[in-house]
C-alpha cells in the first residue's frame, strides 16, 4: 500500500500542552506526531460537521421549518417544576 504524501506543519503551544501530549504519547506507547496527528484528524472532522449543521439549519431556517421562540421560553421555564411541558416541535 503506497503511503499519503505528508506535510510538515509547525506550531507553538504551552509548554503545558506540549507535556501533556508528550505523557499521552508515552502511556499509548505511540508517538508525539502521532497523538498530534489524531487529535488534528478529529478536530477537523468536527469542525467539518459543525459547519455542515450549521448549513442545514440555516436551510431549515429559510424554509420555516423553526420553533417559536416563546414556546422555547415556556418549555425552559416548566423544567424542574411538578408540571414539566412537552418539548416544543416544528410545526
Amino acid at each position: 500500500m503506497a503511503q499519503a504524501e505528508t506535510k510538515v506543519l509547525t506550531a507553538h503551544v504551552p509548554v503545558v500542552l506540549a507535556d501533556r501530549v508528550d505523557q499521552l504519547a508515552a502511556r499509548l506507547e505511540r508517538s508525539r506526531g502521532w497523538v498530534i496527528k489524531q487529535a488534528l484528524s478529529d478536530w477537523v472532522a468536527q469542525e467539518d460537521e459543525r459547519s455542515r449543521l450549521t448549513r442545514e439549519a440555516m436551510m431549515d431556517v429559510d424554509e420555516g421549518r423553526v420553533v417559536d421562540d416563546q414556546a422555547v421560553q415556556e418549555w425552559a421555564a416548566s423544567l424542574g417544576t411538578d408540571h414539566p411541558l412537552p418539548a416544543p416541535v416544528v410545526p
